[in-house]
């Protein structure tokens, strides 16, 4: 089933983009003879739109264009999919010609010489003004050349069992204005219920980005600090804010309001939310990502009357300070890869998969926040599902991971600073040192500075 929503998600998405890719175009030069183009990508039990996608594109690309054979390689992992990917690349023979990219990891994989720059492409493709300007900065590398083509942005937020709300005694349409609301609700849920979890925030490493982006940047974001210093391009070091975000983690664990420590370090956590705990009313609340409802409005996920069931909070931040609320916002990329013989072919591809057709099926479908200005705005878009005009709304709130090509390196030591607190081997403080030192090995100190 289909719903309409606001038709202000379109003005807010065109207004309000910051991150999220861009888009290839099919022109120029050209690959001869047969040839097979290999696309590497991620697909889990939880995440099928994009291969339902690809399974789509493949074999009207290849009717398209006689003689081209598209390989269609899913890397079936969520916790493995960049290290299967960094060794897919290692050598020519594996190199994928098309690369389903993180924007997170679009700067030092273009760094790296893993990808090709696109940018004669794109000056030639005809679809490449329906995309805001803003999002096209998410393709960018170091060098001002740009490698990837994004496929829609996304947002963050508190989902809530109203069901398991209402048994507690808390109000069904809550919205919390700091932290301690957060954790008041927690409370109430395990005396209502201990068997529940009440809140689900990714804190481990097995949990990859899941837990530097959902879980601790949500935080992180909302307090008086922040993880990098734009303006002077430096790394924050002893940081109150990310003491204090460490600190929520600590007496959430503490206190016996997160998930429980063996499934909080399972590989399987991030999809085991969005396909188990919510579903089947064993978490009342998680901090996750504008995607979710993408699977439970139709594929092997479907959860019937999911909309009556869930409600949607803004993550406030710290003390309700600033701007009220927070979020965190990313977005993936199809890009080239760098070693392929069949760059247009590949290029070709990815502008057939991400054409106005395509695009809109798997932003609908993934529940992405749409960037080309054809699909926002398009009545299909705004129809098809009731949470868009929510997560649109929390563009406003946003912010994005530092984009440098150490960013990866620097969100591992995050994970393993969280996950020292959850599993009670150090307290926030000593985690937040811990981090400051590791950070201070990836980047020089010369690239550091105090924070608050």
């Amino acid at each position: 089933m289909r719903y309409r929503t606001l038709g202000a998600v379109a003005a807010t998405v065109a207004a309000g983009l910051v991150l999220a890719g861009c888009s290839t175009t099919a022109s120029g030069g050209g690959d001869t003879g047969e040839r097979t183009i290999t696309v590497a990508y991620q697909k889990t039990s939880a995440f099928h739109q994009l291969d339902d996608l690809l399974q789509k594109v493949k074999p009207e690309f290849e009717a398209a264009n006689p003689g081209v054979t598209v390989d269609l390689q899913p890397i079936e992992s969520e916790d493995e999919y960049f290290t299967k990917l960094a060794l897919m690349n290692g050598s020519a023979d594996t190199a994928p010609d098309v690369i389903y990219e993180d924007t997170f990891q679009l700067r030092s994989d273009a760094a790296a010489g893993y990808l090709l720059p696109i940018d004669d492409y794109l000056g030639k493709w005809k679809d490449w003004d329906q995309f805001y300007d803003a999002a096209k900065e998410a393709g960018l590398g170091d060098d001002g050349k740009t490698y990837g083509v994004s496929m829609g942005t996304d947002t963050r937020a508190i989902y809530y069992n109203k069901d398991i709300f209402a048994a507690a005694g808390l109000p069904t349409d809550w919205q919390p204005e700091s932290w301690d609301d957060i954790m008041s609700a927690a409370e109430a849920i395990k005396a209502y219920d201990p068997s529940l979890i009440p809140l689900n925030i990714y804190g481990s490493k097995s949990a990859g980005e899941q837990t530097s982006m959902q879980g601790l940047e949500m935080l992180v974001y909302g307090t008086d600090s922040t993880l990098y210093n734009t303006d002077d391009q430096k790394w924050i070091t002893k940081s109150s804010g990310l003491t204090d975000s460490l600190g929520f983690y600590e007496d959430l664990y503490a206190k016996g309001l997160a998930t429980p420590l063996d499934l909080a370090l399972d590989n399987t956590i991030g999809s085991r939310v969005s396909t188990e705990l919510l579903p089947e009313g064993k978490a009342a609340m998680a901090i996750d990502g504008s995607w979710l409802p993408g699977g439970w409005i139709e594929g092997e996920n479907a959860w019937a009357g999911w909309e009556n069931t869930i409600g949607l909070a803004k993550m406030p931040t710290q003390n309700g300070g600033g701007d009220g609320f927070t979020s965190m916002s990313g977005g993936w990329t199809l890009a080239v890869g760098a070693q392929t013989t069949s760059p247009k072919t590949s290029f070709d591809f990815i502008a057939m998969a991400l054409n106005q057709e395509n695009s809109l099926k798997y932003d609908t479908e993934n529940s992405q926040i749409a960037v080309r200005a054809d699909v926002a705005t398009s009545d299909d878009y705004l129809s098809y599902n009731p949470t868009f005009a929510f997560f649109s709304d929390l563009v406003q709130y946003t912010h994005f991971r530092p984009a440098t090509p150490d960013y990866s390196q620097i969100s591992s030591a995050l994970q393993q600073a969280t996950e020292s607190v959850i599993t009670g081997d150090a307290t926030a403080k000593e985690a937040t040192a811990a981090y400051d030192a590791e950070l201070t090995k990836i980047v020089g100190a010369g690239n550091t500075e105090a924070g608050d």
